[in-house]
């Protein structure tokens, strides 16, 4: 059976200002993807968004156990996981914008953001791409043998695919050091896990390569920074990969066409998950004060328009460059 990690309130290795920090890095998140929705409902935004609200502890758990030169590989869901490991949110929300001074010079958009400079190797659109090529930035870095990891993260969706058992069963056998992190969510689209899935637990799956398997509570961000811990030092042992589940769930819908309700989730369901906020529960768990949270408020507040600002004044991208570093 897959192992069960349970809420750790307190750790020995984090002091009350990691705990602020983290609070920060989700209320950060939760506010970022509030003005991408905003943003994209009043037509400035073009493309796709896919907002991860509601899972923010899954980002905030996973990045506060890495260090800035170890690596993510991220989905089309990929706001959280990018801010959490340190991306730019000024440029970040330029990219969004289309605008010249994005972090991908507006080529990326949404779906294909990309900060190499804190070890962020880009969201992937297609559901898996990415875990091939975390199987092959952990051999990079073995064979590099600076301790240096790899983390990828994916939806109880991708776990179907065939490139997660693949990279999991190349990574096993090669013991590289690759953590699979799994954002179940309970909905591909608008495809319930139960339907197409056949193991209770997606972490289940790990024995089948002989590595740990550990499900855990997707909104407590401490159940997540120590699972995550645990499976960060055993990759950087040259112990190979971990398969973490993490189950949450997204408090809007799969995109801004899904209308959230009707056909495949009821208001009472979002309700009850809603219910443990992710926020709410950290707030709860690290005794955040009223003056502590009104002073965070409001420094994220401050960031937010800071962001939007530099981005809203930022030149478009000029049409010509979408012919720049392309190669053949």
């Amino acid at each position: 059976m897959a192992a069960k990690v349970k809420s750790k309130s307190a750790s020995r290795s984090l002091s009350r200002d990691d705990y602020l920090r983290m609070y920060r890095t989700m209320l950060c998140i939760r506010r970022f993807e509030e003005k991408t929705d905003e943003l994209f409902m009043a037509g400035r935004i073009k493309g796709a968004v896919h907002v991860s609200i509601g899972q923010e502890a899954c980002s905030v758990g996973v990045c506060s156990a890495l260090n800035q030169d170890d690596a993510i590989l991220t989905t089309h869901r990929g706001h959280g996981h990018s801010i959490a490991k340190g991306t730019r949110l000024n440029e970040m929300m330029a990219e969004l914008l289309g605008k010249a001074t994005g972090l991908c010079k507006a080529r990326g958009g949404s779906m294909h953001i990309a900060d190499i400079s804190k070890g962020h190797y880009g969201a992937h659109s297609i559901v898996g791409a990415n875990m091939p090529m975390a199987a092959g930035m952990g051999l990079a870095f073995q064979l590099e043998g600076k301790g240096r990891v790899a983390v990828v993260f994916f939806g109880d969706g991708a776990s179907n695919q065939g490139s997660f058992h693949e990279s999991m069963n190349l990574c096993a056998i090669w013991k590289l050091p690759v953590v699979f992190f799994c954002e179940n969510n309970h909905y591909a689209v608008s495809f319930h896990v139960n339907r197409s899935t056949a193991v209770r637990d997606i972490s289940l799956r790990a024995q089948s390569y002989n590595a740990p398997g550990v499900t855990v509570d997707g909104m407590d961000v401490m159940a997540v920074y120590e699972a995550t811990k645990e499976a960060v030092a055993r990759a950087r042992r040259g112990e190979g990969p971990t398969l973490i589940e993490a189950k949450t769930y997204r408090f809007f819908g799969h995109s801004r066409g899904d209308p959230q309700f009707g056909p495949y989730r009821t208001k009472e369901e979002v309700e009850r998950w809603r219910k443990r906020d992710p926020l709410l529960v950290a707030e709860k768990m690290f005794k955040v004060t009223e003056a502590e949270k009104k002073a965070v408020q409001g420094e994220v507040a401050e960031e937010m328009a800071v962001a939007v600002e530099f981005a809203e004044k930022s030149p478009e991208a000029p049409l010509p460059s979408a012919l720049e570093d392309v190669y053949a």
